[in-house]
């Protein structure tokens, strides 16, 4: 059996998961990170992308973060996102529309720069989002 450590994964509004991982893969601002037993503490921002924990029955579970933070602590790591949803519940025509209206948004030439950082950022959380779809159906 291999090792594992607690994971607690939280969001503004529920707690999405709590329970034991051999693995943790995250998105943090400077690129993925993975986690195992033994981890050295730290601390990291997690932009939006896809937390993905390999469960000791070797499940995988994917998670989608619109993003927030990961503190890695002796035999735990704690995730707070600020959104979250499990990739399963995402309905994906729906992720698909809310692309295409960013894509328009960031085409359209009377946006203003607001505007068009919003639908950045929505447009990144889409594909995320997407990105979670894909491999929750793997």
């Amino acid at each position: 059996m291999a090792n594992t450590f607690h994971v607690s994964m939280v969001s503004a509004d529920r707690q999405l998961y709590s329970g034991k991982a051999e693995r943790l893969v995250a998105t943090a601002e400077r690129g993925e990170l993975g986690i195992l037993a033994g981890h050295a503490p730290f601390l990291s921002i997690l932009k939006a992308g896809q937390v993905r924990l390999t469960l000791p029955d070797g499940k995988e579970e994917v998670i989608y973060i619109s993003g927030g933070f990961i503190e890695v602590q002796q035999g735990q790591t704690i995730i707070l996102a600020d959104d979250a949803e499990r990739a399963e519940q995402l309905d994906e025509e729906r992720v698909r529309e809310a692309r295409r209206r960013a894509e328009e948004k960031m085409r359209d030439k009377t946006s203003t720069k607001l505007e068009l950082a919003r639908a950045q950022a929505e447009l990144a959380q889409t594909m995320a989002q997407l990105a979670a779809i894909r491999r929750a159906k793997n």
